[in-house]
């Protein structure tokens, strides 16, 4: 009997090191810093039986969220070049954005929606939330699906 795997969203500080480990020797990998194995092993300080064991079944959330569609719900000021402005960070991180959904702003603040497919990220989504969320006029921003 098989059985369907389940996956969570766990914050990496949550993580038993191992994970944390073997995260960042895939990390070396997959960059190019080093194309051993080995190396990435030895300098993370895991052993290659250890990476091995764990390597298919931790995946960063960028990796998994790739080709997929993201949506972040955001809570902006109402002044103008708010929007243009995230709109621009999407476009430059290579996103494409599907729907955009604001509302009528009420006591200074609208609520906007924004989906869009990730094929083309050219950064990590926290990078990407980090991003907006440093926009000057924007309140929150929450990554909500994908």
């Amino acid at each position: 009997m098989e059985t369907t795997p389940k996956y969570y969203i766990v914050e990496a500080a949550a993580l038993p090191e191992i994970f944390r480990k073997v995260a960042e020797a895939k990390r070396m990998l997959e960059t190019g810093e080093t194309d051993k194995v080995n190396v990435a092993t030895r300098a993370v300080g895991i052993s290659r039986s250890a990476f091995y064991k764990y390597r298919d079944t931790i995946q960063p959330l960028q990796n998994m969220m790739a080709g997929r569609i993201i949506t972040y719900q955001l809570m902006l000021k109402d002044k103008a070049g708010v929007l243009s402005a995230i709109l621009s960070i999407f476009a430059n991180s290579g996103a494409n954005i599907l729907t955009i959904n604001q509302s009528i702003p009420a006591g200074g603040r609208a609520m906007v929606t924004i989906s869009a497919e990730t094929s083309n990220l050219s950064c990590p989504i926290e990078a990407l939330t980090n991003h907006i969320s440093a926009i000057k006029g924007v309140v929150k921003a929450e990554l909500i699906a994908g």
